[in-house]
């Protein structure tokens, strides 16, 4: 029988694999982090891994969370900051520090290379649906927070804003040297559209 762990020792435990579970997916991907690496890492056998997740990819699309939703609190903070009126300039400055943000984390990489789909096609449909709720809830906060949005249809710009985001994905099909300049562009035509009266 498994050995009973305290509340503490389960959030201590959970803490460790998904902060291992990020380093193995900055240095291996998707494909190569193993649940024997992460286990060896974490120390602690493999059959009490699977008292705290079901597979590899929950495991693995948790850690992916914690960085987007430290990511969107970082998003939040920096609108929250902005003293005096929020432009559309100021807004944009804003949405692109935070896809810049994106491309030095590991997400952008395992989007690029089509790894984050691998993960998401082993997801139960309840995990990507929660997800997706969460990223709209958290969205919602941050257009809240901006008094020229409010009566916006909320889910409408998150979906956009998502969609410019697996933009990333074809970065080399859009041309390396000018992407940062189309992103720019489209998170621009969102938030005009979001700020418009």
């Amino acid at each position: 029988m498994p050995k009973p762990y305290s509340e503490k020792e389960r959030e201590y435990i959970i803490k460790h694999l998904k902060d291992e579970a990020k380093e193995c997916l900055l240095l291996y991907g998707v494909k190569k982090t193993t649940v024997d690496e992460i286990v060896k890492r974490v120390n602690i056998p493999k059959g009490t891994f699977y008292l705290f997740y079901d597979s590899k990819e929950l495991l693995l699309f948790d850690a992916i969370n914690d960085i987007h939703n430290e990511i969107q609190t970082h998003l939040y903070n920096e609108v929250v900051s902005i003293t005096e009126e929020i432009t559309c300039e100021k807004l944009t400055d804003c949405l692109y520090g935070l896809y810049k943000k994106v491309d030095e984390t590991c997400l952008s990489r395992i989007i690029a290379n089509g790894e984050l789909e691998l993960i998401m096609r082993k997801l139960p449909e309840e995990i990507i649906k929660e997800h997706l709720t969460h990223d709209n809830v958290s969205m919602e906060q941050i257009i809240n927070s901006i008094p020229q949005t409010k009566g916006k249809n909320i889910e409408y710009f998150s979906g956009a804003f998502r969609g410019i985001f697996l933009a990333m994905l074809h970065k080399n099909e859009i041309g390396e040297k000018i992407f940062d300049d189309v992103l720019r562009i489209m998170i621009n035509g969102v938030v005009i559209q979001l700020m418009e009266e």
